[in-house]
């Protein structure tokens, strides 16, 4: 039934002009309007529909992960953004945020951060 179809995720925001400010000039994503809401163009083809929400909770989960080349760079680069790191109890990162799970065979070196409505983001590489 939907094995054609042009699926696409979308999630909550509480502003919809910080949204857009942050995931177009801090994350240099393709970001359109959509009448009131947004949509992230992602390099994969894919968008993320974004909306706003009077009573917005924050995802409690990593809701979008952006993989890259190099993590030491990418979380450098948002820093220098403005952007800070989550840290996570048992986590094991580093002073940069970065949880090295490739050295440690326990999956991709990631680091998390959070959008301006608090919902959680990541970059990693695998």
């Amino acid at each position: 039934m939907f094995k054609d179809s042009m699926a696409f995720n979308g999630f909550s925001v509480d502003d919809i002009k910080a949204a857009q400010t942050f995931y177009k000039d801090v994350l240099g994503l393709k970001v359109t309007d959509e009448h009131g809401s947004l949509l992230l163009h992602l390099a994969t083809g894919g968008k993320v529909y974004v909306y706003e929400k009077g009573d917005h909770t924050p995802a409690s989960y990593t809701m979008l992960n952006f993989p890259v080349d190099n993590i030491d760079k990418a979380v450098d680069e948002l820093g220098e953004k403005g952007i800070t790191f989550e840290k996570y109890e048992g986590a094991h990162q580093d002073k940069k945020g970065i949880a090295r799970g490739i050295a440690a065979n326990m999956g991709p070196d990631i680091a998390w951060f959070k959008d301006p409505a608090g919902n959680i983001l990541s970059v990693l590489h695998s």
